[in-house]
C-alpha cells in the first residue's frame, strides 16, 4: 500500500525549466590533440583483416615448403606399407581388398588400396603424393616391388 502512496506524489510531467537546480551544465568535449586534428579514417586503403589474412597465408606457404619432404617420406612410408599389408591380406589370407582395409592402422584413412588381379600386385596410394605397390611371390609372400 505504501507503494502506491509514492506513486501518486510522483508527477509525470516534465520540468518547463530546462536547467533545474539537480541539472550541471555539460562539460566541454575533451581537447583533441594537434597531431590528430582533421584526419579522417581511410577505410579500405590501409588495416582490416586483408593483410593479416595476407600475411598468414605467407607464413602457411612457407611453413608448408618447409615441411614437404617431411610430408611426401610419410606418404611413401604409409602407401609401402599399405600395399604390403594390403597384399598379404588379398593373396595370402584370400579376403575382399575391402575388408583388408580394417587392417590399417589409426591415421591412415586417406591411404586408398588397389589390385591388379592378373600380376597379383596391390597399390597404396596417398592421392597426389606417393604411390607404392605390393606383388605377391608365392612362398615368399608380399614383396614391395623397388620400382616405383
Amino acid at each position: 500500500m505504501a507503494f502506491f502512496v509514492i506513486m501518486e506524489r510522483v508527477s509525470t510531467i516534465n520540468p518547463t525549466d530546462p536547467a533545474t537546480a539537480d541539472q550541471r551544465p555539460a562539460a566541454p568535449p575533451p581537447e583533441v590533440p594537434s597531431h590528430l586534428r582533421g584526419r579522417k579514417r581511410r577505410d579500405g586503403k590501409r588495416g582490416g583483416c586483408l593483410p593479416w589474412i595476407a600475411g598468414f597465408g605467407v607464413l602457411l606457404a612457407i611453413f608448408l615448403i618447409w615441411k614437404f619432404p617431411s610430408f611426401k617420406a610419410q606418404a611413401e612410408l604409409g602407401s609401402a606399407y599399405a600395399a604390403r599389408v594390403g597384399c598379404s591380406c588379398r593373396y595370402v589370407q584370400g579376403r575382399s581388398l575391402d575388408s583388408c582395409q580394417s587392417d590399417f592402422e589409426p591415421g591412415m584413412e586417406i591411404v586408398s588400396l588397389s589390385e591388379d588381379p592378373a600380376t597379383k600386385t596391390v597399390t597404396g596410394s596417398v592421392p597426389l603424393l606417393a604411390s607404392r605397390s605390393a606383388r605377391y611371390a608365392g612362398a615368399s609372400g608380399c614383396l614391395i616391388n623397388p620400382g616405383n
